[in-house]
């Protein structure tokens, strides 16, 4: 990275700045969760750690006011952009009443909030594609000015749901940005054992929609192709298949063991290209970024994290008879 390549993309010197701490915000919150799950205090983590430039470089593309999202499990960035707050993240990990996904009843990453227009995803992966194609659709019914944007993985684009999606959502010209983070493996296959062509944005062409694959790692990479496919839906020429590649540098979940798949070496090669660092260098280089000012950044997102932590530790749990709260008519 070299030059103010954010300015040359019309990204603001706080705004580019506000995104790495996006960035490293998802990043700690992370961490923490890991760190709660082998403590015994958080069942389950799934990790977005590797992927925190792609998730941000795309939802500062979008409009955070009026844009639908319907992010799948990794998505932590994606979530915090749009306005999730570290309290609300930390709710959800402990399964407490107050979560704003599900009052507690759903596993961490299952994210959905309204006032966000964050758009609840389930279990089976990729169901979220044709959800965001109908909300596409429902949005050029009522005349309405926005965007859908839904993520998955690799491995998802081999799923019915994709392929129904995309095919759906080019015939009717919708505004709808499908975004793989190809992070190299579906659990523990890896990618040459799930597809036949080199790039998962090599499907687009049979779709009739552009397709375009970007560096992951890269945020502003990952902006300007959001930007791009956001400007292309607004003005009516239909959707886009955004690839970006990136790396899963932690295993699949925390009840996996990835070494029984991949070697160390590989991901220690991987570690070298983290976002977290190499868009840190890049700030430094432009003079934006500091040890005193990434030390402060630290400082107060370790506050939030430590705040949120022991708010939500301590906040009660849904009552049993909430189970059946939203499911039979009251």
């Amino acid at each position: 990275m070299s030059g103010n390549r954010h300015q040359a993309l019309g990204l603001s010197d706080d705004k580019v700045l506000n995104m790495y701490e996006m960035m490293l915000l998802a990043r700690k919150i992370d961490e923490r969760m890991w760190l709660l799950n082998r403590a015994g205090k958080i069942p389950f983590v799934v990790s977005c750690q590797g992927q925190e430039a792609a998730q941000i470089g795309a939802s500062f593309a979008l409009d955070r006011e009026k844009d639908y999202i319907l992010p799948y499990y990794r998505d932590l960035g994606v979530v915090l952009a749009f306005g999730m707050t570290t309290r609300e993240v930390m709710l959800s990990n402990f399964a407490k009443a107050e979560d704003p996904n599900s009052g507690g009843r759903q596993m961490p990453g299952h994210f959905g909030q309204r006032k966000n227009r964050i758009v609840t995803g389930s279990s089976p992966v990729t169901t979220q594609v044709p959800h965001a194609v109908g909300i596409a659709l429902g949005g050029r019914l009522e005349g309405k000015d926005f965007v859908t944007f839904t993520t998955f993985g690799e491995g998802s684009s081999n799923q019915g749901d994709f392929h129904e999606g995309l095919n759906f959502a080019a015939v009717h010209k919708l505004p709808c940005i499908f975004m793989c983070e190809n992070n190299k493996y579906a659990i523990s296959v890896p990618l040459e054992k799930q597809l036949a062509c080199e790039n998962v944005s090599d499907r687009a062409i049979g779709y009739g929609m552009p397709g375009v694959t970007v560096d992951g790692n890269d945020p502003l990479a990952v902006y300007e192709a959001v930007k791009e496919a956001a400007e292309r839906g607004r003005r009516g020429e239909g959707p886009t298949l955004v690839e970006a590649v990136c790396y899963r540098l932690t295993p699949h979940s925390s009840d996996d063991d990835d070494r029984t798949y991949r070697s160390r070496e590989e991901v220690d090669d991987a570690k070298k290209l983290d976002p977290i660092h190499t868009f840190a260098d890049y700030l430094r280089e432009v003079g934006l970024l500091t040890d005193e000012s990434l030390q402060e950044m630290e400082e107060r997102i370790a506050s939030l994290i430590n705040n949120a932590t022991d708010y939500a530790e301590n906040a009660p749990y849904a009552d049993p008879e909430d189970a059946l709260k939203h499911v039979y008519a009251e």
